[in-house]
């Protein structure tokens, strides 16, 4: 039996509006496939892919999802921080050139400790609010996030003694824009500050399927990127990147919750897109 993953990456509010459109999308065309790829063994999320990740597994089906995405109101808070500083934060961490990608994670983590923010059950209870179920499912699901001290990228499951809930907010814990999460004597930072899809952490999978919120030429502040990621990851892999519409759709900035909705449509028309080569991918791993 081929051990499947789905590998949901970091992008803000945005990105969880479009990878819940994707599923819907191509729930749409091809439901066999949909419930295929839902049902994945594996589940992998960082950042905006963790609060994917966690509803998938609450059981809720993808058309609830869906129109959870689409309701005018939601506890979602505006940070108030625009792109250029987010892209400060990591300029300021790379600004030695000797330091290696740790220390320069390290350095970040730093910036995320000092930075003034909302507190930190303000944020909490903003993803307890995105959550359908607060509890660990019974399914192999796995979120990550970033040791502030250490720069080590760690990955949580229900096996960790870590709440579902302290688990999500922590990956999604944006450096310079949300506080770290506090877990015993650590803290940790936004899981996609690395690398925003991590496919590493599905090495044992068998075949994936990742979804990206992304462009295929969005640069990389370390390593090569999500796209190399994807592409040179050791099983067949099928990469789903935010398309021309899907990217005009986020705007300016993919933490603003009014690009909620829009990423939502933009991420199900994409589905509809792509739901026969995602059948065809599967098809061929037979």
């Amino acid at each position: 039996m081929t051990k499947r993953a789905l590998v949901l990456a970091g992008g803000g509010i945005a990105g969880i509006a479009w990878e819940t459109g994707v599923l819907r999308g191509i729930a749409d065309e091809a439901p066999d496939t949909a419930r295929d790829l839902l049902g994945a063994e594996i589940l992998v999320g960082t950042s905006a892919g963790s609060t994917v990740a966690a509803q998938i597994g609450s059981g809720l089906g993808i058309e609830a999802l869906y129109d959870r995405q689409l309701v005018t109101t939601s506890a979602e808070i505006d940070p108030g921080v625009s792109i250029e500083t987010i892209t400060g934060v990591f300029l300021a961490a790379m600004s030695d050139p000797d330091a290696n990608v740790t220390e320069k994670l390290r350095r970040i983590g730093e910036i995320a400790l000092s930075t003034p923010t909302v507190a930190e059950d303000v944020r909490r209870a903003v993803i307890e609010q995105r959550l359908p179920s607060h509890e660990w499912p019974d399914r192999d699901l796995r979120v990550t996030a970033i040791d502030t001290a250490t720069g080590e990228l760690v990955t949580f499951d229900r096996s960790s003694g870590v709440s579902l809930v302290d688990a999500v907010a922590a990956s999604c814990a944006v450096p310079g824009v949300w506080p770290p999460v506090t877990i015993g004597p650590r803290r940790f930072m936004d899981g996609g500050v690395g690398s925003t899809v991590n496919m590493g952490v599905a090495a044992d999978c068998d075949a994936a399927v990742a979804l990206v919120p992304s462009g295929r030429s969005s640069p990389s502040p370390f390593g090569s990127g999500a796209v190399a990621e994807v592409d040179g990851f050791a099983a067949p892999t099928f990469g789903i990147f935010a398309d021309d519409e899907a990217l005009a759709a986020f705007g300016p900035n993919p933490l603003d919750p009014a690009c909620r909705v829009p990423s939502a449509e933009a991420g199900r028309a994409q589905g509809r897109r792509v739901a026969a080569d995602v059948v065809g991918f599967f098809s061929g791993l037979q």
